[in-house]
């Protein structure tokens, strides 16, 4: 097989390509590497903007493969219906979920325990003693229990919770118990002590936390987001947090990045941080070994992994 693959990662740093290709470095440069026309095999730059992520997508006639180096695919999939019929879109499962869950439990734990006051108060030279909530004996909803919402039960397992209720797009049975259809929501989240966020956006999940869900979570609680901004309505989040009812620690937001006048800043129990989750040292070795992988399977022409979806197909891997 000879054909051209576009990596925003030099090629000579990946251990493990297969030979046979033709390997084009593109992390979002305004020249393309090379003809897109040529591309087989298109890897998303990461962290880029969406707008970047897609221009090349029009030119790229001989494209099979779109793969992403992010859990979501949000970003790419408005430049799909562009496309032709048979690419395979695959995102990066197995390369977030450790450093997302590890940002999830500690969001948990620094917005339970006031850590953002503590370190205020050390700022001023004060000593802040008081009681603060525990995780323990907490009970934790998991919206959108995927690979990084399993993982982030995994963490939450030593912690001696009360309870841990999963949400997902549909139902199923695992290993830790039951996890509820979306239909469901409304019932399991005024239960909930933490509400985790770590759904992917979709049409379903856009908006889905809106002024109705945060009125249904009990007062006190802490909503978690480390999905996408737009999974939570910014205005009615906004109105609670003024309320001083429910509290909020958030990787992600909406819009981003959060305009330095923005009210969200500035909102009474928030916490947050700039859409971290996934960018630790554990993204390149992890990501470096799912691209070898995935083109070893393309020139072997064997299944690929974490297949989303089909452009011209409405079934889903």
């Amino acid at each position: 097989m000879t054909a051209d693959v576009w990596l925003p990662i030099p090629a000579e740093e990946i251990e493990g390509l297969p030979e046979g290709l033709r390997y084009r470095f593109w992390n979002g440069e305004e020249e393309f590497p090379a003809d897109p026309a040529e591309c087989a095999f298109y890897v998303v730059p990461y962290m880029k903007p969406s707008a970047l992520c897609v221009r090349p997508l029009p030119y790229m006639r001989s494209l099979q493969v779109v793969q992403t180096l992010s859990a979501g695919v949000d970003n790419v999939q408005r430049g799909l219906g562009r496309m032709h019929p048979g690419v395979r879109l695959c995102n990066a499962r197995g390369v977030h979920e450790a450093s997302t869950a590890e940002l999830t439990l500690a969001l948990i734990l620094a917005s339970l325990r006031g850590i953002p006051d503590f370190v205020r108060a050390q700022d001023k030279g004060e000593w802040r003693a008081g009681f603060r909530p525990a995780l323990a004996d907490r009970t934790v909803l998991i919206v959108g229990y995927g690979a990084i919402g399993a993982a982030i039960e995994d963490r939450l397992a030593p912690f001696e919770l009360a309870r841990v209720a999963r949400v997902a797009r549909s139902r199923r049975t695992t290993a830790r118990g039951p996890v509820h259809p979306l239909t469901e929501l409304s019932s399991v989240l005024p239960e909930a002590d933490v509400v985790v966020l770590s759904t992917p956006l979709t049409p379903e999940t856009r908006g889905l936390v809106d002024a109705d869900f945060l009125a249904r979570m009990k007062d006190g609680a802490l909503l978690v987001n480390v999905s996408r901004g737009p999974v939570v309505d910014t205005e009615a989040l906004l109105a609670e947090l003024d309320s001083g009812r429910i509290t909020a620690a958030l990787d992600v937001t909406d819009p981003e990045p959060l305009p330095p006048a923005h009210p969200l800043w500035r909102a009474p129990g928030v916490l947050i941080s700039p859409h971290v989750g996934g960018p630790t040292s554990a993204f390149l070795p992890r990501a470096e070994r799912m691209l070898a992988d995935q083109l070893r399977r393309f020139v072997n022409r064997e299944p690929l992994r974490n297949v989303i979806l089909t452009t011209g197909s409405s079934a889903e891997a």
